[in-house]
């Protein structure tokens, strides 16, 4: 017996936390009748559909890296038919993107039907490194980038920022690039955390995720990952 969400998970439906809103507005149902109540425990030769569709419990999982171009959403779908990072990639698989980066972010972001391989790296306690390239519209003092080091608090919650570096300096146009590695993922935090400060973000771009980077990858571009990568991020996580 284990969990419906954990098991709706492992067939590559979709995530564990998606898997629970789905339960929540009941469209889950086991063996023909609907499951509401989280943390329903069930078996794995039950049948499960969701929506009226019965989950494949024979998917082969896929895993990809994808360097998110700009104006493109880290969704499935979107209502008002704008492209999305699962459009990019040829599969047939029901992938979907591990975390999210905004609309006009760029740069990397993982895809996959395996959900609780999704789960792991989106869990907060395993504290996976995200590492970010940020155009902002004025060069910081010394005294800013002391405090954005010693950590600055964003709705309420201190940001861990792991490492700092100050790339370039435009004194003309007055702006800096910086490269700030986190890790956490709330909505929109890097932007956040520099608005503190009273700055803005001109551009943003998510150049690495633990260990992987996107330097092969041109905007667009996305390739599978290998076994080895997909341990090694396990290994990472669960450390």
């Amino acid at each position: 017996m284990e969990r419906l969400q954990k098991i709706i998970a492992e067939y590559g439906y979709t995530s564990r936390r998606k898997a629970e809103e789905l339960i929540k507005h009941k469209r889950v149902l086991v063996n023909g009748k609907v499951i509401t109540e989280l943390g329903t425990k069930v078996n794995y030769n039950d049948v499960i559909s969701i929506d009226g569709v019965i989950i494949n419990k024979d998917v082969k999982h896929e895993y990809y890296i994808l360097n998110k171009p700009r104006s493109v959403i880290s969704a499935v779908s979107d209502d008002a038919g704008r492209i999305t990072v699962v459009d990019l990639i040829n599969t047939d698989a029901r992938i979907y993107p591990v975390g999210r980066l905004d609309y006009d972010t760029t740069g990397l972001i993982i895809l996959t039907n395996d959900g609780d391989f999704a789960n792991t790296l989106m869990h907060p306690k395993f504290e996976i490194e995200k590492t970010y390239i940020a155009k902002l519209n004025k060069i910081l003092t010394k005294e800013e980038i002391h405090k954005i080091k010693s950590g600055i608090k964003v709705d309420g919650r201190e940001v861990d920022v792991k490492k700092f570096k100050v790339k370039n300096i435009n004194k003309e146009k007055n702006t800096m690039i910086v490269e700030i590695t986190i890790v956490e993922g709330r909505n929109h935090i890097i932007k956040k955390l520099f608005k503190e400060l009273n700055m803005n973000v001109l551009k943003l771009s998510r150049i690495g995720y633990g260990f992987l980077d996107i330097k092969d990858l041109k905007s667009g571009e996305y390739r599978t990952l290998t076994i080895k990568e997909i341990k090694k991020l396990y290994n990472l996580a669960k450390k």
